[in-house]
């Protein structure tokens, strides 16, 4: 048995004639209905499901959540923060320089013309090496001065002597004693005080007497070190005043630090400083040996620290940044690769389960080996699991997301 049912085209209906118009709009219609089934299974088949990269919590909560596959490939290890002894330090700066005796200005006693010197700065000196030689009428005027009074104190001793024997024997008036005895001393004041000019000017009274009279002088150094001021000339006429020759002995230098007047009471003899040059990377040790008792007008006290290994790069005057180590005491600590820093600011990260980790903002202090001590902004319940590795790659990830 035949089925009477027959199909008929979309928008035809049996019994019933289409007219052109009629029939182009029908194949309109139809075509119409297959591009939207098509779009629709097109859209179906590429509508898979993808597994999100991260999901983060508002920038205020600082929390992101890994997914299981994505918290095994970041290699995450968790730890835990400690409680150390930590040695509290305080940075100050200030500079090195030598003590008064290895620090020497050499100057002209009397004065004079500069008639030798073959100094420059940076060469090296022994104690009574010959630093320059001066000459000036005024030297061989006071070697006569003193050469005169001489004779004339022989003189006066030898009358003075006499008026002595007579006073004995009551032959002269005790008033003629009284003369040459006054005369006498005298005399010897003027020429006490003529040998001390000629020791000033390294001319020895006794050598002059027994030869020549000299129209020079040698200015020798009392100290041994290096040269570092060189302010004269061959010919140039020196005062008493100028400075001639600054000499300094490197042996024995030292820091001289400047502490706030807030942070001296926690400086004691003997703590230990490192201190660094300026642009520098070198560090150097020494300790504390002095404190001072005065508050400069800038509220800070000076502390003089010895140098525990000689350094002859060191010079006076350099300027110094220094580190001095205080008593320890108790404090949280976090290995180092917990710290990660976002502008400026450092933080770490605790876990809060299924594989959720929250930024915490933390004060960073005083590393002690591959610990690093911190100061939490917010309390953290004993036990709480730290991020000890990938706190970095968690903080690019949690600012990118937030971003």
């Amino acid at each position: 048995m035949k089925s009477s049912f027959t199909a008929y085209p979309i928008g035809m209906i049996p019994g019933r004639r289409l007219h052109g118009c009629e029939r182009t709009k029908n194949e309109h219609m139809r075509n119409l209905g297959l591009f939207t089934i098509s779009a629709l299974l097109i859209m179906a088949c590429g509508s898979k499901k993808q597994e999100p990269a991260l999901v983060a919590d508002s920038l205020s909560a600082n929390v992101i959540t890994l997914t299981p596959s994505q918290y095994t490939a970041s290699e995450i290890a968790l730890g835990k923060m400690e409680r150390k002894r930590v040695a509290k330090r305080i940075t100050v700066n200030g500079k090195l320089d030598v003590p008064p005796q290895n620090l020497v200005i050499i100057s002209a006693p009397l004065g004079g013309f500069v008639k030798s010197t073959d100094l420059l700065q940076g060469m090296k000196v022994n104690k009574g090496d010959v630093l320059a030689v001066l000459e000036n009428q005024d030297y061989i005027q006071l070697q006569q001065d003193y050469l005169d009074n001489a004779s004339k104190l022989e003189f006066l001793q030898v009358e003075y002597d006499r008026q002595q024997e007579l006073a004995k024997e009551n032959v002269n008036a005790q008033k003629a004693l009284q003369q040459s005895k006054s005369q006498y001393e005298s005399m010897k004041a003027m020429v006490s005080g003529l040998e001390a000019k000629l020791e000033m000017i390294t001319i020895s009274p006794a050598a002059l007497k027994n030869g020549k009279i000299k129209s020079t002088i040698q200015l020798r150094s009392p100290i041994n070190g290096f040269i570092t001021v060189v302010n004269v000339s061959i010919g140039q006429f020196v005062t008493p005043t100028e400075v001639m020759f600054k000499i300094v002995n490197l042996e024995h230098m030292h820091a001289e630090l400047q502490v706030y007047e807030k942070d001296i009471n926690k400086i004691a003899i003997g703590q230990q400083v490192t201190f660094q040059l300026a642009n520098d990377t070198t560090t150097h040790k020494a300790t504390v040996h002095l404190v001072g008792k005065e508050i400069s007008p800038e509220r800070t006290v000076r502390i003089h620290c010895h140098l525990e290994k000689e350094d002859k790069s060191l010079l006076p005057g350099m300027f110094v940044t220094a580190t001095i180590e205080t008593a320890s005491e108790e404090a949280d600590v976090v290995p180092t690769t917990s710290i990660s820093n976002f502008e400026g600011k450092d933080y770490i990260f605790v876990s809060s389960g299924d594989h959720q980790f929250r930024a915490i903002p933390v004060n960073a202090g005083i590393a002690v080996g591959e610990f690093t001590e911190v100061h939490v902004s917010e309390k953290i319940a004993p036990g709480t699991s730290v991020v000890t590795r990938g706190a970095f790659q968690l903080m690019g990830l949690l600012k990118n997301n937030q971003e």
